[in-house]
This record gives C-alpha cells, structure tokens and sequence, in this order.
C-alpha cells in the first residue's frame, strides 16, 4: 500500500504542472474567442472556423512531437542521459520539417473553407486571413513543444506551466493591440488574433529555451557540436512512435467535428445544447489527459530503470488516480449542470438540453479517463500502434456510426438528436477503455526481458 501512495505523490507532482499548463493553453483560446468576440461577430465566427482547421492539423504534429516523452524517460532512468541531447536535436528537425507541411496545409485552407455550405465571403476570407496569419505560428508551437518534452522527459513539469502562463499573460495584451490597432499597428479584427497566438507561440519557445539553457540539472544534456545534419534513423523511430500517436489525436479531433457539422442541421437549440456540453466536458478532460502524461514519464522512467514491476505498480497507481478524480469530476458535473450551463446561456430551453447532455458527459467520464490513462501506460511501454488501432476501432467503427444511428435515424428506437451523439460517445469511449485495459494487461504479463528490449529500442 505505502508504495502505492508514494508513488500517487509523485505521479501527482507531475501532473498538477501539467493540468495548469493546458488550463492555461486552453485559456488563450478562450481570449482569443471573447476578444474577437468584443470586435465582431462576423471577428468571432472567423477565429472560430479558422481554429476547427488549425486544431486537427497542430495536433498531428503535437501528436508526432510526443514519442519524444517516453524516449527520454527511458535514457534517464537507464543512466544514459548522454544520449537525451542527441535525440532532442533530432525531434527539432523532425518539428521543423513537420511545421513545413503543417503550414502549407493551413496556407491553403482556403478551399476547404469556402467549400462549406452557404458561409459568407466576408467571413470565408477573414478565417483565411486568421489562418494565414497564425501559420507563422507553427514552428514556435511545435519547436516549444520539443523542448517541453525534454523537460518532462527528465520529469521536470514546471517549466511548461510557467511558459503557459507567460504566453497567456502576453497574449492579452498582443491581442489587443492587433485586433483593435494600437500603438501604430494595422486594425486587423479576428486577423489580429492569429498574428498575436503567432508571436506568443514564438515567446513560449525562446522562453522554454532560455531556462533549458541555464537550468543546473541539465547542464550535462548539451551537443557537442553546434550543428548537426538529421539523423534519419533516429528520426524515423520517431516518427514510428510518433505517427500512431498523431493518428489517434487527429481521429478525436476529427470525430468531435464530425459529430458538430451533422448536429448543424438540427437548429439553433440543438447546436448550442451540444456545444456548450462539449466544451465544459473538454475542460473536464484535461485533468485525466494530465494525468495520462505524468504516468507516460513515470512508467518510461521505471522501465529505464530496469524494473517491470515498479512500471506495473506506476500504471496501477495512475488508473487508480484517474479513476477517482473522474467519480469526483462526474459527480461535481451531475450536482452542478443547471448552474454550468447557464453560465453559458440563458435560454431554457438550450439550458435544459445542455444539462440533459452533461448528464450522458457524466456516464462517460469514468471510460474516458480510463482509456487516455491507458494510452498514456502504452506511450511509455512505447507500444504506440495499439494505441492507433483502439481509437480507430471505438470511435470511427463502434462510436460514431451507433451515435448517428440513435441521433438520426428511427432504427433502434425514436430519433434522440444530440443526445443520440453522445450515447455514441459513451460506446466508444468505454469500448477504448476495455481495449487499452486488455492491451496494457497483455503487455504486462510479457516476460520482464521482453518488455524491457522493446523499451530500450
């Protein structure tokens, strides 16, 4: 029992720097909304459908970018820290190459925007114009992101949450002066927005590289040589890491949107029950998500460490925290849906669907936590393909198509709408739940040198 505990304390001390970063990542998004919002309403809808395109096409990278996590934590439980510098010189080339990409996609989203049904030109251009802008951006996010996995690779989660409150803390006030034109600069409305998340994201990463730079403990992780040429091999190990990670991000995203464009049609009522549900269940989210890469660095470092038993008891720990905070969460959710939701609205109507939906966000947060935790134990087993086929399996081939038989059609029992969706929700988080369980126990019971070759690699 007392190695439990101890290990909860630990895995807690991660993860809390973890939760008030993403607090704070999520904020931004936040103010860009409301400050665009104060401009116009055509300014909001703008960085609204720009952010929908910006999201899935970062997160890929992101997701990429993550491999590097585990990787880490295995070199510095196993003592071979000599080796960490080299691989984070390899995970800036791989950033760079992928926000080459990333910014080509974005620079010619355009299509996909005015492809969209009835959106007005004023408006298709302004999310262009948002996009465009916040592309610049993307080398800044994912070069902070490498040296951020470097810190929590060596189990140093403060630095993140300190950069996220300096780029939240920035962004205000940049945001201002771009959308409403101050001090000399253009009046660019929801345009401004994307220039301002740009340059904070480029004030995170110099920030970040700044205290990787003097920071005493890791003074020994530095590169002999001030430059050196991609490593190929190494790069592709971590892109084989990486890209299931990537894929499983991106299918998420992608399901959310999916399940928002065809609760469009189904008016106004509907579209912002759902919404307002959606996002207070996604600020929910972050604890477990946290808390899924504390365990990634926890049981990566065990392994390195040479102890199978140590990463089980890791693992162990991590679901049993996860599960807790989500009683605690679901609990507070079905207590307090009316209250949330009229923060949000006070039409009764929207108020009554929106509770109604937090309600079926209750029923899955348990599933949820439990499933992104499992992910987080097979990050740091670096068995990232099951994670791909899982979230593949539940949302696209068990989840989605059961929430629109329910929302949508009369097959099973009397059309539900929105609520149907979420039903759907609760299929595939609780199938992925199941599925990274028996993965995890499957790994688990893998002879010790077995599990500790394929962590090594």
């Amino acid at each position: 029992m007392q190695k439990y505990m101890n290990e909860a304390r630990q895995l807690l001390a991660l993860a809390i720097p973890v939760i008030v970063a993403q607090v704070a990542q999520t904020a931004m998004g936040f103010v860009d909304t409301v400050m665009a919002g104060g401009y116009s309403a055509t300014d909001m809808a703008a960085v609204a459908i720009g952010t929908s395109i910006w999201l899935p096409a970062i997160l890929f990278g992101h997701g990429l970018l993550l491999a590097l996590t585990p990787v880490i934590a295995q070199l510095n439980g196993s003592g071979r820290r000599e080796r960490i510098a080299h691989q984070v010189r390899q995970g800036f080339w791989l950033a760079g190459f992928v926000s080459v990409l990333i910014m080509v996609v974005l620079w010619n989203a355009g299509h996909i925007i005015r492809a969209m049904h009835n959106i007005d030109p004023a408006l298709a251009d302004k999310a262009v114009g948002y996009l465009r802008a916040l592309l610049w951006g993307a080398p800044g996010y994912l070069f902070f992101q490498v040296a951020r996995n470097q810190c929590e690779g060596l189990a140093k989660t403060k630095p993140g949450m300190v950069m996220g409150f300096i780029g939240l803390l920035v962004n205000i006030p940049v945001n201002y002066v771009f959308i409403y034109g101050h001090f000399g600069m253009p009046e660019l409305g929801g345009v401004g927005c994307g220039v301002a998340t740009a340059a904070v994201y480029w004030v995170m990463f110099f920030s970040m590289i700044a205290y990787v730079k003097r920071a005493r403990s890791m003074r020994d992780i530095r590169n002999a040589n001030k430059f050196s040429t991609p490593d190929w091999s190494i790069m592709t190990r971590l892109v084989q890491l990486g890209l299931p990670i990537a894929l499983a991000l991106f299918f998420e995203v992608t399901l959310f949107a999916v399940v928002a464009l065809l609760v469009s049609p189904l008016g106004i009522v509907n579209v912002a029950g759902h919404q307002i549900a959606l996002n207070f269940s996604s600020l929910m989210f972050v604890l477990p998500m946290s808390l899924a890469a504390a365990v990634t660095i926890r049981v990566g470092f065990r392994l390195g460490q040479g102890s199978t038993l140590d990463a089980q008891t890791a693992a162990r720990t991590g679901l049993g925290v996860g599960v807790c905070m989500a009683i605690c969460t679901a609990l507070f959710t079905v207590a307090l849906r009316e209250q949330i939701a009229l923060l949000y609205n006070d039409n009764p109507d929207v108020v009554a669907l929106a509770s109604h939906l937090m309600l079926l966000a209750a029923v899955y947060q348990i599933s949820d936590s439990i499933q992104v935790i499992g992910s987080g134990v097979l990050r740091g087993y670096k068995d990232t393909r099951s994670i791909f086929f899982i979230t593949f399996i539940a949302y696209w081939v068990l989840g989605l198509p059961a929430g629109y038989v329910l929302a949508l059609t009369d097959l099973v029992v009397d059309r539900m709408g929105p609520a149907g969706f979420w039903m759907g929700f609760i299929i595939g988080l609780t199938s992925a739940a199941i599925m990274m369980m028996l993965r995890m126990r499957f790994l688990q019971r893998q002879p010790s040198t077995v599990i500790l070759q394929r962590a090594a690699r």
